[in-house]
Order: C-alpha cells, then structure tokens, then sequence
C-alpha cells in the first residue's frame, strides 16, 4: 500500500470471510491512527446484488480478463435461473446472492466502480488525508477535513449512479470520528466522536488498560437483535428437546456467534447474548408447564446444572 498523502491504497479483499475480514478491520483501525480521521462516511448500497448490470459487468470484466472463454462463461452464469419458492426466474440485472462466483464478481465489479476512482480521482482532490476500506460491497471512507468528506459524499451518488449502483440514502451518514482529548486535555472544539457500523461491528473510541484512547468494537446492534431472532425462532421449533438435548443445541449458537464477534473489548455484548439466551429458555420451559411461569430460583437451579456456556473473547486484537 502507498503511503503518499493523496495516494493511499484503498484496501479491498475477496469476500473470503474470517481471515481477510481482520485484515480489513485492522486496516481501518491503523488508518483512522495515521490519517488523522476526523470524518467517516459510511456507505450502504441499496441492494447490491440485485441491481449489477449485467451489461457493465461485462464490460469491466472484459478490463481484466481477454480471455473469451472466461467471459463467455460469466455471461451464461449471470443469465442463468434462480429456483425460488417452486419457480425459475431469469433476473434481466443482479448477481444471485449465494452463488459462488457473485463475491468474485462484486469485487472485480466495485474495484473499478469506486477502488480506482478513489485512488485516481478522490485522493488527489482532497485538501487532506483520505482513506477507504472495502470488503465486497460494504465500505467505509474516511477523511481528515469536513469539506473533502462533503464534497465526495455529494458525487458519490452521481458516479455510482453511471454504473446502475444506488446509495441508500438512510443508512449512508457522515460522522464525526477524531481521536479523543487525553484527560485532562481540551478538545479543541472538536465534539465527542461518533460511532459507525462496519462488518457487524459498531466501532468506537474507547480506552485501553492504559488509558491510551484506542478505536474499540462491540457487536452490532442489528446484528445481536438477527442472531437473537435466530435463536428465538429455533426455540420454538425445538420445544420438544430434553433438557441435556437443549443445553447442548443451546451452547453452540453462542459458541458459534463468539467466533466472529469474540473480539477484545466486546465481553459485555457477548455476556448480554447469554442472558438473552436464559431468558428466552426460562420463557420457553414456562410454555411447557402448562404456561405456569418458571420462577428465577428454580430457573437458576436448573442452570447450574445445565449451564449456558460463558462468554469467550476468541480474537485479542487492540
């Protein structure tokens, strides 16, 4: 990655999930350090993949790769059907979300949409430092002066407008996001910084044990409300388990949800997806019993001899 002022490489990954996904993390956290942020445009495209046209696809493909048998290929894949609810539908533009070959083809996609006009036309314009992390179709831009950020996010629109891609405007936002006073320091005038959401994470600035100011994450909070849904949903479908066959299915969705988001400064989210858990399994047992409620004493009982697994930070990362 350059390190010139205006010429920062945007960082852009295949949808490869896990590994490249802490790369773009750590990226974004070490920019908003050296760049001086003070601005994050966060950017939510309105469907994605139901809105590629086939026809640029294409056309960039073609940018990058001459051979006419790759191309071809792509061409009979984005026209293919898609099986859903008992029929097969023949979309005229979009890439099917699932499909093996739709994170290859986003990327390929967005990096001459937006990656390169980044780096050759935004970077250069701006009076300041300027980065942008992207990881398929969710991105992030951030900038050292308000004027650079406003001026992007009013051409954004209009150059990705000219490639069939729309924003969507209610969950695209500039915030506010320079590193915080050290206590006892003034802030300049500068306000209290802001949050942002990126990759499920709502990212912050916190403090470490040091007292150093430091970009944190926690879980999302439509991110903690879906895997909750999930689990509720699951519960009712399961009311017959025993309880050895509940505790057991119940420990896993945890486990599993600690895998991505069991990140270093994320224990209270983690913790607060355990007593969700007991309480919706405490609700549950209460339907059984002929909806008599079971009460917390006997519930707490009954925990400690099937407990929920406990929170777990899987990833140490500052």
């Amino acid at each position: 990655m350059a390190a010139q002022k205006h010429r920062q490489e945007p960082l852009t990954t295949l949808n490869h999930h896990m590994d490249l996904n802490w790369m773009c993390a750590a990226y974004l956290r070490e920019q908003c350090y050296e760049q001086k942020v003070q601005w994050i445009l966060e950017v939510d495209l309105r469907k994605f993949f139901d809105t590629v046209v086939h026809r640029r696809m294409l056309e960039l493909l073609g940018r990058r790769v001459q051979d006419g048998v790759i191309t071809r290929l792509v061409a009979k894949w984005l026209k293919a059907g898609v099986w859903e609810q008992g029929e097969v539908e023949y979309p005229g533009d979009g890439t099917p979300q699932g499909g093996v070959i739709s994170p290859l083809l986003s990327n390929i996609y967005l990096h001459e949409v937006l990656d390169k006009w980044f780096v050759e036309s935004v970077q250069p314009a701006c009076g300041g430092r300027s980065f942008m992390v992207r990881f398929a179709d969710d991105f992030v831009m951030g900038f050292e002066r308000l004027e650079d950020a406003h001026k992007v996010h009013r051409v954004l629109a209009k150059r990705l407008a000219r490639f069939g891609l729309e924003l969507n405007a209610e969950k695209t936002r500039l915030v506010r996001f320079g590193r915080p006073p050290r206590v006892g320091g003034a802030d300049g005038g500068g306000g209290r910084p802001e949050t942002f959401d990126f990759l499920g994470f709502t990212h912050y600035w916190g403090r470490s044990r040091q007292g150093n100011n430091v970009v944190l994450k926690k879980t999302a909070k439509s991110r903690f409300r879906r895997t909750l849904r999930a689990i509720k949903e699951w519960g009712w479908e399961h009311r017959h388990l025993n309880l050895l066959e509940r505790q057991r299915e119940l420990n896993e969705k945890p486990r599993g949800h600690d895998a991505y988001y069991g990140v270093t400064g994320n224990y209270t989210m983690l913790s607060e997806l355990r007593r969700q858990v007991a309480r919706l399994w405490r609700k549950w047992l209460g339907r059984r019993n002929r909806g008599r409620p079971l009460n917390w004493e006997r519930f707490s009982g009954m925990l400690r001899v099937f407990p929920l697994t406990p929170a777990r930070v899987v990833h140490s990362v500052m």
